[in-house]
């Protein structure tokens, strides 16, 4: 779980260089290779699968999963394209009834499991412990490189077919409701989970707390790829892709101006009105920072969730605690 952007004025070197250029009038993508076209004139799922990554690190988090208290978490292990994966689910009814659930993507680096059953100030729970208290099924899947898992950290690039593969698992499970999965995430899990919706549909919602605008941001000590590789960082910067958003999408940001990534939201901002993309929506959540966003807004998150019933999602936020970015 991991804090504030630490190299921020490096990052903003590189950025400064970097270009994603202008939407294309369609996605039809007519060239896969990165050295011809912007990726932007590509989709962003064409882009990545004629996309090779070069990693210079070869990092892998060498721990067994720990596992959880059984009457909170179960310990389960779902297939990927590399091999099996672990995640920690909660219990599942066996009522006959077709449940919602939400897929919850922590912070940090290392694509490893965090002890989300443990008790967290409210200022600061990174645990999504919310969404499965409210009665949310709710699971956190590890990914490639990560407790023993095949593979290696790609730093934003195979982490999100992995999470797209625990999605799969999930909607296969009995009692699921494969039309109610929602994804979330924070800090560095919100900029994967926002990445995610630039890929596939096959989620009902998306909630990226907090995300980053260009991977570069992160700075060099936290990737694995060549720094220095403006494909390499096209291919992991959500800001590139936002066209290709085609779920619900909520982008959320404590607006604390010393303890937040507020700027990153803000950037993102001026991308969504300049093209009207209309399915995202981003909100600075009022008087709150990076970390004390988290919980209340995932109540209310939560409460949303289990009233969405209807054929289409409508969330409408009226709550003092939301501030609306994106002004229709």
């Amino acid at each position: 779980m991991k804090p504030l952007l630490t190299n921020a004025l490096l990052a903003l070197a590189i950025l400064s260089t970097m270009h994603c250029g202008t939407p294309p009038s369609n996605n039809k993508a007519t060239n896969t290779d990165l050295t011809a076209a912007s990726p932007v004139d590509l989709s962003f799922r064409t882009a990545r699968k004629g996309f090779k990554t070069r990693l210079i690190k070869l990092q892998r988090m060498g721990t067994h999963t720990i596992a959880p208290p059984p009457n909170i978490l179960s310990l389960v292990s779902f297939p990927t394209e590399i091999g099996n994966m672990d995640a920690y689910l909660s219990k599942i009814p066996d009522d006959g009834k077709l449940h919602p659930a939400i897929i919850w993507i922590t912070g940090g680096f290392g694509n490893g499991l965090d002890p989300v059953w443990e008790p967290a100030d409210t200022e600061n729970d990174q645990t999504a412990s919310v969404f499965r208290k409210s009665g949310l099924i709710t699971m956190y899947p590890s990914q490639r490189g990560g407790q023993m898992n095949p593979g290696h950290d790609e730093s934003f690039l195979g982490e999100i077919d992995d999470i797209i593969a625990a999605r799969d698992f999930l909607a296969k499970q009995k009692g699921i409701d494969s039309n109610r999965i929602y994804l979330g995430g924070h800090s560095t899990g919100g900029t994967k989970v926002l990445l995610v919706a630039e890929v596939t549909n096959k989620f009902r919602a998306v909630f990226s707390f907090a995300p980053v605008s260009y991977v570069v941001s992160y700075g060099p000590d936290a990737l694995t790829y060549d720094f220095n590789n403006e494909d390499e960082s096209l291919m992991r910067s959500p800001i590139c892709w936002l066209i290709d958003i085609a779920t619900p999408t909520y982008i959320l940001e404590g607006n604390d101006p010393e303890r937040s990534n507020i700027e990153e939201l803000r950037r993102i901002n001026k991308y969504v009105k300049k093209y009207e993309l209309p399915l995202v929506h981003l909100f600075e959540i009022k008087n709150k920072d990076h970390f004390s966003s988290l919980y209340p807004a995932s109540a209310i998150l939560a409460k949303k969730i289990l009233a969405d019933t209807s054929a289409n999602v409508n969330f409408e936020f009226n709550e003092e605690l939301f501030g609306k970015v994106q002004m229709k």
